[in-house]
Parts: C-alpha cells; sequence; structure tokens
C-alpha cells in the first residue's frame, strides 16, 4: 500500500521557537525513520505527510493514501488531536488508531473518567478547578494530586503536584491554570505502584499485548513519574515487565476494558495505579502512544512480550485494514 504518515516532529517546532515542554509529547526524527523502514520491511510505500496544515495543503490538492498512518498530536486545545482524523474522515481517507471522537475525549482526562466511571470501571474520586473559586468545591481526601485536564507527557506534573493541605491546593491550581489556560484535575493521591498496559486491536477483536511496571529512582526529581522523570526517564527510571498473576490479570483487565469502554482502535496504553487497599485503578488512557522503538512504552512492552517492532507496526496497520475490508470500502 501507499502509506502517508502525518506526524508533529519535535525538532521543526523547536525551530519555530518554541519550548522542550511545548512539544514535548512530539516525535522525534528517529521515530519517523523507525516508521518509514517498519512500513518499508511491510512492503508497504512511505510517504511523509507532517502536521495538520501540511496534510490540508496536500489533500486539498488532490494527493491521497491508501492508508494514513496517524500520530499527530496537534498544537493546542483539546481538541487538537482530533484535527487530523477529522480532515481524513473529510475527504474519505482510511488511517490507524482511533477516530476524532475518542482522541478528543481521551485527551480530556476528566471526559475519559467519568465516561469509564459509568461503565463501572474503578477511578479515583476527583474534582474539576476552571477557576480559584471552584476551591471551595473541593471536598477530598488528601493527600491530593493535581494536573492539566488536558495534557500528556507528564506536562505540568513536578514534585509539587502531591498536595497535603488546602493551602498547597491553592497555589498549586493556580499556577496550573496560569501557566496551561485550562482546568486543573485534582484527584485523591493513588500511593500504590504504577503499571501502563498494551492493547491491540478494536471492539470484541481487542487483545492485552503486555503490561509494564516501574521504579523511580530516590535520586529523582520526583517521586511521581512527572515530566522531567519522563524527559530523563534513562536515567531515572527503570521499566521491566510485571509478573504472572491474580494482580496483573486484574490490571490488565481493567485495562481492556477501559479500551473497550472508550472505543478505541488499534492500539492503546492504558495507565493504572494501585489505590491505598492494593487495588488498581484507572488513570487514563492514551489512544496515540508514542512509538520510539527503544524509548516508548508501548514498544518497550511489545518486545518485553517477544514481539518485533516491525510486527507491532503490522499489527496496528492489518488492525486498521480490517476495518476497511469489513466495511467493503474506506472508513474511518
Amino acid at each position: 500500500m501507499k502509506v502517508g504518515l502525518s506526524f508533529d516532529l519535535r525538532s521543526a517546532y523547536l525551530a519555530e521557537g518554541y519550548s522542550e515542554e511545548q512539544v514535548a509529547e512530539f516525535d522525534s526524527d528517529s521515530t519517523i525513520l523507525a516508521l518509514e523502514g517498519a512500513l518499508r520491511s511491510l512492503g508497504h510505500e512511505s510517504v511523509r505527510i507532517g502536521h495538520a496544515r501540511e496534510l490540508t495543503r496536500r489533500l486539498a490538492a488532490g494527493e491521497r493514501w491508501d492508508l494514513v498512518f496517524n500520530i499527530a498530536e496537534g498544537l493546542s486545545g483539546r481538541n487538537r488531536e482530533a484535527i487530523v482524523p477529522c480532515l481524513l474522515e473529510l475527504y474519505g481517507v482510511p488511517y490507524t488508531f482511533s477516530d476524532a471522537l475518542v482522541c478528543a475525549t481521551t485527551l480530556d482526562k476528566v471526559v475519559a473518567k467519568r465516561l469509564v466511571k459509568g461503565d463501572g470501571i474503578r477511578t479515583p474520586r476527583y474534582a474539576v478547578v476552571a477557576s480559584e473559586a471552584d476551591l471551595a468545591a473541593v471536598r477530598l481526601r488528601y493527600p491530593l494530586f493535581a494536573k492539566p485536564a488536558c495534557e500528556g507527557t507528564g506536562k505540568g506534573v513536578d514534585s509539587r503536584s502531591r498536595i497535603e493541605n488546602r493551602a498547597q491546593l491553592r497555589e498549586v491550581c493556580a499556577r496550573l491554570l496560569a501557566r496551561f489556560k485550562q482546568p486543573v484535575l485534582v484527584e485523591e493521591y493513588l500511593p500504590g505502584r504504577e503499571f501502563t498496559t498494551g492493547i491491540l486491536g478494536t471492539g470484541a477483536r481487542a487483545r492485552v499485548l503486555g503490561t509494564m511496571t516501574l521504579d523511580i529512582r530516590s535520586d529523582a526529581p520526583a517521586s511521581d513519574y512527572s515530566y522531567e522523570v519522563k524527559e530523563k526517564c534513562e536515567e531515572f527510571v527503570h521499566y521491566y515487565a510485571f509478573e504472572a498473576g491474580p494482580l496483573r490479570d486484574e490490571i490488565e483487565a481493567m485495562a481492556l476494558a477501559a479500551h473497550r469502554s472508550l472505543e478505541c482502535r488499534d492500539t492503546s496504553r492504558v495507565d493504572i495505579r494501585l489505590d491505598a487497599d492494593g487495588r488498581p485503578s484507572f488513570m487514563e488512557l492514551n489512544p496515540l502512544p508514542g512509538l520510539h522503538p527503544l524509548h516508548s512504552d508501548l514498544p518497550m512492552i511489545a518486545t518485553q512480550q517477544g514481539m518485533a517492532y516491525e510486527q507491532l507496526i503490522g499489527a496496528i496497520v492489518e488492525s486498521a485494514m480490517e476495518r476497511v475490508r469489513s466495511a467493503g470500502a474506506s472508513v474511518n
């Protein structure tokens, strides 16, 4: 097939003057090279498209692809991950991964929590602080944890994110509101181990790929999986496959249920953490997980399960094409 690659390239935005934090979710040149190599090894022709504005120009000019492998995150707003899917649907071009609605829903952590909670999936109690006036209505049990509602890659999360009292809550929320210009999600803190589970497939065909856990070194800049810790993960984080047993079974069942509840397609990565009683709780879901072959969580999980990077990319493409074939025409 002729496969287009839609992406936001970190180096390109840095050259335009954006900060490292602003482009933290974007892809490296090495990720794009790895994807191109994997697609070619599978027998496909790979065509670089780039970001949504370039995709718009090329679609309007009449260019088409058999499939678009979409990993574009978008630059701003809570609908930024939905822009490329919307454009491709407008022109009837099939693409990998979740549709526009799912991408917008999962980027907004509050909306995602409401939906999975409605399907009976455990998630910590929370409040939404859209302005400082909302702080008076926060009635949660300390310690708490605060983060921007619509960011990824640990943006806005640091050593101050764990909150012990109301004064800290006010200070942290005021800082996040001013900095990110979006509501703050405040949750009851989950003190237990953190896990991330990879899912492959769509609907009834979705299946668990594997589960990874991590240890953060004691000399890391934060004890939780913060932005700075993630950016320096090679230095501060040890990742390893979680051992088989009843707890892993429970975690993976929750992750698969969340993937289906939120109607994700082709793949997702689900973050789960244990509460004070050792019970798994849903934190968030990423429908566009990073795909660097060595440093991103989903390929790391695949490697731990004996799946080569090319096989992982092939499974994603095949899942997308199953949807195309089942509809008998281009589907989105």
